[in-house]
């Protein structure tokens, strides 16, 4: 889609608001300063009233934000004069664009929604018994900038969602990993490893809260959140879906009631291994028809770039919204790393980051994701884990790391230490929102004296 510079809607703007005395928008910014409660609170009645939208904006801690930033929004749009810079209010429409895609609002909802609130301004003009012409300008006023800023918010919401979209297909094609042998027989491995598993554990009479489900597995884990999101529409990856949910919900609970039943039991146990043989077939075929994409790696690190972040999260948040499972987010971030670049050279830094990154690597599970954010820093996705679980897996980092010794240039030795903050998501629908809260507990960490986890629960306020 191309671009309209933000000069060029201002100007627009301050063209429409330039048609009107200063009177006549003194007048209209008083009724909508007046009435902002009553405008905002019926605009998410409407929107609200939708079923896909309760489900992403219900959330308290958005609603109890939500109905004084559309006051704001009401005041600052109905406040604009000829004599104003018009950059700003054109930036805010941009902004609310964007945050709309993000958290994927359906434009359409918010379209909506300003219609009905067009139409409560209209009745509280009528209500105030201006003259004719006057009233006929008012209302005009109020249904152009109203219009105007859907405009500039709709474009930029379509070119945000546009980015998106292209993100998700090509991270559908990267999120297999970089090398598609590999992965295929880490795979391949992992659900072996699983069968073995159950079949050792099965065997000693291990009672069912100990046997190991194939959706906590490795490969299940892989899959659920790498794997499904990579092939998804496609009927082997539902194959293997519905395999996992049959194993863990019937085959297993089936095999344990059938205590001293030996030829049930036997009969479930060839069930499981042919489940098995069945989900290693599709996952060839699925594998076969893969295409491998590189970017979106980092170069020295091979781990994840930005690139796919707001995609690999968007699609956390949608399971932990369909499943009701947390995922937690780490903010990891080297200590003093501008030291060790100053003393030994950028070279040096280089070599700790690649050390750094697989030591995260190394130590995170399959389904979960590392990212190098740039410099020094690296984010971690942990799913399918709660904020307590979280802060001992950030402790285990913390420890491992700072008992490492790091190789330098030249033969040389160094050790360091990390700061990590931790937030687990709860809920809110923009992952900006849970990244900041990672950021701010991690910052937290650097001013407490380094070498900390914190965890963004603790922090006050």
């Amino acid at each position: 889609m191309p671009s309209v510079s933000p000069e060029v809607q201002a100007r627009e703007w301050h063209s429409m608001v330039a048609q009107f005395p200063d009177a006549l928008t003194h007048a209209l910014k008083g009724l909508v300063e007046t009435h902002k409660a009553t405008l905002a609170a019926r605009f998410y009645e409407q929107m609200l009233a939708d079923p896909n939208a309760s489900l992403i904006l219900s959330h308290e801690d958005v609603k109890s934000r939500l109905g004084s930033s559309m006051q704001a929004w009401l005041v600052k749009v109905y406040s604009a004069r000829a004599g104003d810079d018009f950059l700003p209010l054109v930036a805010l429409q941009k902004q609310v664009g964007e945050v709309h895609a993000r958290i994927d609002v359906p434009l359409h909802l918010v379209l909506g929604g300003a219609r009905y609130l067009k139409k409560q301004l209209y009745q509280l003009i009528a209500e105030q018994g201006w003259a004719a012409q006057e009233h006929a300008q008012i209302l005009r006023l109020a249904s152009e900038t109203m219009d105007l800023a859907m405009e500039i918010m709709s474009h930029a919401y379509s070119r945000s969602h546009d980015r998106n979209s292209r993100n998700e297909e090509g991270y559908r094609l990267f999120s297999v990993l970089q090398n598609i042998t590999t992965e295929r027989e880490r795979q391949r491995g992992a659900l072996l490893d699983w069968e073995n598993s159950l079949m050792f554990d099965l065997a000693m009479g291990a009672s069912g809260a100990n046997l190991p489900r194939l959706a906590a597995a490795d490969f299940g884990l892989w899959f659920r959140h790498k794997g499904a999101y990579a092939f998804q529409n496609t009927r082997e990856s539902e194959q293997i879906l519905a395999i996992i949910r049959h194993v863990d919900d019937e085959l297993l609970p089936r095999f344990l009631a059938a205590a001293g039943d030996e030829a049930a039991r036997m009969s479930l146990l060839r069930e499981i291994r042919d489940r098995t043989k069945s989900l290693m077939f599709n996952l060839d075929s699925l594998f076969n028809s893969a295409n491998e994409l590189e970017s979106g790696r980092d170069v020295l690190t091979r781990m994840l770039n930005r690139k796919f972040l707001p995609v690999v999260i968007g699609n956390e948040i949608a399971i932990a919204q369909k499943t009701g499972q947390r995922f937690s987010v780490l903010s990891v971030d080297i200590d003093h790393f501008k030291s060790i670049n100053d003393r030994f050279g950028h070279d040096a830094g280089d070599l700790v980051l690649q050390q750094a990154a697989e030591i995260l690597s190394s130590h995170s599970r399959a389904g979960d994701y590392v990212f190098r954010m740039g410099g020094e820093e690296f984010l971690m996705i942990l799913v399918d884990i709660n904020n307590a679980n979280a802060l001992k897996v950030a402790e285990k980092l913390r420890h491992k790391i700072g008992a490492e010794t790091f190789n330098l240039t030249e033969g040389r030795k160094h050790r360091l230490t990390v700061s990590i903050g931790v937030a687990t998501y709860s809920g809110h629908p923009d992952y900006q929102h849970l990244l900041r809260q990672a950021d701010q507990a991690m910052y937290q960490a650097k001013q407490g004296g380094r070498d900390r986890v914190v965890s963004y629960d603790t922090l006050d306020g």
